[in-house]
């Protein structure tokens, strides 16, 4: 843990909203998970999810900073099956599908399909 004593407040806070991920992971409350974090976090989490065997996608973002997507092999299957490069590219169907998988209120995610589709 020598490696966070070193690290800015912001960076400690990152990764400590992955670690709680994490337990949630392993503790069978969610099967993905999406964390937007800077680069220099991925070394730290990338040890960690490979050490527990969770799958992850990363997509670079335009701000520097990065989107990890981990969780079970499955969930991660799914999204890549999308073949899409930014979650700005996903259609209503998949953006409804991706929410349901982070466990996001299946009702809010009802009416956000809706809107998505209206529009």
């Amino acid at each position: 843990m020598k490696r966070l004593d070193n690290m800015s407040e912001q960076k400690r806070n990152e990764l400590g909203v992955f670690f709680h991920m994490m337990y949630e992971l392993n503790k069978g409350l969610r099967n993905l998970a999406l964390l937007t974090t800077t680069i220099e976090n991925f070394e730290i989490i990338k040890e960690r999810l490979e050490k527990c065997n969770y799958s992850y996608i990363i997509e670079k973002l335009k701000s520097g900073y990065i989107n990890i997507f981990f969780g079970k092999t499955e969930s991660i299957a799914v999204l890549k099956r999308f073949k899409k490069n930014s979650l700005k590219d996903f259609t209503p169907e998949e953006d409804f599908i991706l929410g349901v998988l982070l466990g996001y209120n299946v009702e809010q995610q009802c009416k956000r399909y809706i809107e998505r589709k209206v529009s």
